[in-house]
């Protein structure tokens, strides 16, 4: 028997003695610093002349780590380790890859603060989040392998008499894991156990900024067992083998986070069937957002005032799910306005290796620059209320800023920026704010402010985002309790930390027996 699945609980850091051991597990990862880490291919680790060097965000100065680099040659070296190791995977029991999955998770328990002090250093993610994020890492692990345990008899179908009738479901092939920097460890760790608890073999390219945590992921993933061949671990440049994993003739399924401009190429390459290919490949994508928080006129102005902040900034607004944006009833906007500028300059900026700082910086220079850009069309857009200030001296950092007054279509109303810029718009009826909330091409997360349960039932049916809520902020699913996945040019919907994720991965099977 499997104990019922709950997420995994967040490390309290008001508590002193939490705080020492999150100190001592800095120390711990400051000591590896520089280390590098090799390819792992069919269970061999490959070292290569040239490499992915991560650095600090918050000190550039400081190299993490570096990781060998694959090349074309590598990655058909990954292919051939990956289908040799798929008749077996696919054939191992379902209880048994399942198992895999909780002895992993049990590891990553045990080096929870490790793992997390690892993200801190390489995505400059402050204590919490960091913490967090390990969090959900352990909750896919968990949930998933609860969940492809009750799928390992297929679904009960309908049978006429003198038939017997079962609807299986079967493993796919080779996927390709492409996860994100921003979220380096969750979404990595879901992608790439996903594939593999349903029978398939997974190549993992890294995000390359933050290939470092991905190295200790496949490092703990061989501890608990995983057999060679199973998963192969390939960092490199995107130009050099992004395209090539994507094309490659026995590629199955890849699961892509990231921008919209990839998911899209990814998409279309997919599509077309390569010379000696006999399957049509699946894609699953996330592909970003430009998110909305509505405040309403009978709103409670502390929530939203709460859900805006900490929506738009935490991370330094490097989320998918950000609330970049909110409208705001014209009836409350001076007073919600003032009091999201005044708890905004309260928050602290700075290394993120110190408690103390809420807000760390953004990934790297390609994001400072873009970001500071934004800031520079918006204070022709709207009003400046707080914020302009930069510094990429020694790492990337950015105050919070904020403009007022900005107009629906504004391009900071309608581009994802990815930093931590926030735009306030005014709405003369609540439903002219979700008519501006629907305004873009995205239709990732939303949240909606209001004590109005007609206003409540309204967004339910003319929101049109894959992600809602109602009196919090927008960001923040947890898995197994808010499937996470968004509709429009936001990608595939294809909810991940949800009860049909796994399906994505299998093929379905009818078998019919006259008896």
């Amino acid at each position: 028997m499997y104990t019922v699945y709950s997420h995994e609980p967040f490390t309290d850091f008001t508590n002193e003695e939490n705080q020492k051991e999150f100190l001592e597990a800095l120390a711990v990862v400051k000591k590896d610093i520089g280390k590098e880490y090799p390819l792992v291919i069919g269970g061999e680790e490959i070292t290569t002349k040239d490499k992915l060097v991560s650095t600090n965000p918050c000190d550039t100065s400081e190299v993490i780590g570096s990781v060998s680099k694959a090349t074309p040659k590598e990655i058909d070296k990954a292919f051939e380790a990956a289908k040799a190791a798929f008749p077996k995977w696919s054939q191992t029991s379902h209880i048994a890859r399942a198992e895999l999955l909780f002895r992993a998770a049990a590891i990553m328990r045990r080096r929870k603060h490790e793992l997390s002090a690892t993200v801190v250093k390489e995505a400059g993610k402050p204590w919490v989040e960091a913490d967090i994020e390990v969090a959900e890492g352990i909750d896919f692990l968990e949930y998933y392998g609860r969940q492809m345990i009750e799928m390992k008899d297929g679904k009960q179908i309908e049978s006429r008499d003198g038939e017997s009738n079962q609807y299986l479901y079967m493993s796919a092939g080779v996927a390709v894991t492409i996860p994100p920097w921003n979220f380096s460890a969750a979404i990595m760790m879901g992608t790439t156990v996903a594939p593999l608890v349903t029978g398939n073999t997974v190549l993992l390219k890294p995000a390359e900024p933050t290939p470092i945590i991905a190295a200790k992921f496949v490092d703990i993933m061989r501890e608990a067992g995983v057999p060679d061949g199973v998963l192969n671990f390939v960092p490199g440049e995107p130009h050099e083998i992004g395209d090539y994993l994507v094309d490659h003739k026995d590629t199955s399924i890849i699961t892509f986070t990231g921008s919209k401009a990839t998911g899209l190429r990814i998409l279309e390459r997919a599509a077309k069937v390569q010379e000696g290919q006999q399957h049509l490949k699946r894609v699953l994508a996330e592909m970003g957002g430009k998110d909305t928080v509505v405040v309403d006129e009978g709103a409670d102005v502390e929530t939203a005032v709460s859900a805006i902040v900490t929506g738009a900034f935490n991370f330094s607004g490097q989320k998918c799910s950000a609330g970049s944006r909110a409208v705001i009833h014209e009836s409350l906007y001076d007073e919600i306005s003032k009091r999201v500028v005044e708890e905004t300059e309260k928050l602290t900026l700075g290394d993120t290796e110190n408690y103390n700082n809420y807000l760390g910086p953004v990934i790297n220079q390609k994001a400072y620059d873009k970001v500071t850009s934004y800031i520079k069309v918006g204070k022709k857009e709207g009003k400046l209320l707080t914020g302009d200030e930069s510094d990429d001296s020694t790492g990337y950092f950015i105050k919070p800023t904020i403009f007022g007054d900005v107009k629906p279509d504004a391009r900071i109303m309608k581009e994802e920026i990815f930093g931590p810029v926030l735009a306030l718009c005014k709405s003369k009826s609540y439903e002219e704010a979700i008519d501006i909330a629907n305004n873009t091409e995205y239709g990732l997360t939303g949240a909606v402010i209001s004590n109005n349960v007609e206003n409540l039932e309204y967004a339910k049916k003319n929101f049109h985002v894959g992600n809602l809520y109602f009196n919090r902020n927008c960001t923040g699913a947890i898995v197994g309790y808010h499937p996470f996945g968004g509709f429009k040019l936001s990608g595939t919907d294809s909810k991940a930390g949800g009860p049909d994720y796994l399906l994505q991965y299998m093929l379905p099977k009818s078998i019919s027996q006259m008896l």
